[in-house]
């Protein structure tokens, strides 16, 4: 069996209302907010007496989605929200925009803080890494040329 396409990517924040505005002004749009708990919820995450508001954000394009989650019970475990590029484990999500300097000026408005510097990858793309809310870091990557979206 293969896999059909990937669903979301899951972010745990403390200010879903942050989160929210920042994705907002990435591009992305709101699908859906909700309280999620009981047996089902406890079932699949392993946790007992889950309660957690989710905010389902989807990209232009209608295929990716990230999932953010605020979690009111049980409290949060660890913090890897300032975690450098080379840590273990989930890190990113990098995104496809059509002017990463407009993006950059928008997105300093929110908060955002560029980590490197925006760089040149031979003629095809020019990228960086950003801090959002939260240190939430995405990747930002603009097509060059007569590039098309993937």
């Amino acid at each position: 069996m293969t896999v059909k396409r990937m669903d979301n990517v899951g972010i745990v924040v403390e200010d879903i209302d942050a989160a929210i505005g920042f994705f907002t002004e990435l591009g992305l749009e709101l699908e859906g907010r909700a309280p999620v708990e009981g047996d089902w919820a406890d079932g699949v995450t392993g946790l007992r007496d889950m309660r957690v508001e989710i905010a389902m954000m989807r990209t232009p394009d209608g295929h990716s989605r990230i999932e953010m989650s605020r979690f009111l019970a049980p409290r949060v475990v660890a913090d890897h929200r300032r975690a450098p590029v080379n840590a273990l484990g989930y890190l990113r999500v990098m995104f496809t925009v059509e002017d990463i300097d407009d993006t950059l000026a928008r997105l300093g408005k929110c908060c955002a803080e560029l980590v490197g510097e925006v760089v040149q990858y031979e003629d095809t793309y020019r990228l960086c890494y950003i801090r959002g809310p939260e240190g939430i870091l995405i990747g930002l990557a603009q097509e060059l040329g007569q590039q098309t979206s993937r």
